[in-house]
């Protein structure tokens, strides 16, 4: 019989296989007759919340038995992720996450700018209680860092960014910033630490909270685009650093 430590991350970064076992506790959440998208949605969140770095195999076999699905509907839903740039299939070795490289730092973050800057700066009398989302996720953030766990700081962040593009109620930016932010938690695995990548941003996201509290939407727009500059740099110079 299988087990979970078939799923083989790559050793440098030292993941272990637990992401698996919660991954079957996500088989609760929809039927065995479930579509692909959905198996899609599971494996995309995962790979969002930083559980699977990049050149991590799939393995067929553990999924579908965690996920309780056919394997012609986990197939499909690698080819959803495929499409998308979150999977690669490598001839006669299998499904893997994808190392991305510093031409895909550039075009995500002039992606990121473009969505999430727009979306701040065309606000207009926004009810405060749209904003809760946003400060769950700061105060998630602000609590994870008290403790250390800078894991949860990463995913609470990628929360609040999902969080402020969902302020355009509109479902169509909803799911390219779902698809966008998996891919961006990809590039933060360059980052030698998660502290180092994310502590500076901690209170980058109260202050972008509190501009938006108080209306200042185009002032939080041009910060929220020079915290995207910076970070876009942060990783930039990572990458050169590994060289």
């Amino acid at each position: 019989m299988s087990s979970f430590s078939e799923i083989r991350p790559p050793a440098e970064h030292g993941t272990d296989t637990s992401w698996l076992r919660e991954v079957a506790g996500d088989a609760a959440l929809f039927e065995r007759s479930s579509s692909a998208e959905r198996v899609a949605d599971v494996l995309r969140r995962r790979i969002t919340e930083g559980a699977l770095p990049p050149g991590t195999q799939l393995s067929e076999e553990l999924l579908k038995e965690a996920l309780q699905v056919s394997r012609n509907t986990l197939r499909e839903a690698f080819r959803l992720l495929t499409h998308e740039g979150l999977l690669v299939h490598k001839m006669h070795r299998g499904v893997f996450v994808p190392e991305l490289t510093e031409v895909d730092v550039v075009d995500l973050y002039r992606l990121r700018r473009v969505l999430e800057c727009d979306v701040v700066r065309s606000l207009v009398d926004s009810h405060p209680d749209r904003l809760d989302p946003l400060r769950g996720d700061v105060e998630a953030s602000e609590s994870a860092a008290l403790v250390g766990d800078w894991i949860a700081v990463g995913t609470a962040n990628m929360r609040f960014h999902q969080h402020l593009v969902g302020l355009a109620d509109s479902t169509r930016l909803d799911e390219i910033t779902g698809r966008l932010l998996a891919e961006l938690r990809l590039l933060f695995h360059v980052i030698a630490t998660p502290q180092a990548l994310h502590e500076p941003y901690i209170g980058r996201n109260r202050a972008l909270l509190e501009l938006l509290e108080e209306g200042q939407y185009q002032r939080a727009a041009d910060q929220l685009n020079q915290y995207m500059l910076d970070s876009e740099a942060g990783l930039l110079a990572a990458f050169r650093g590994r060289g």
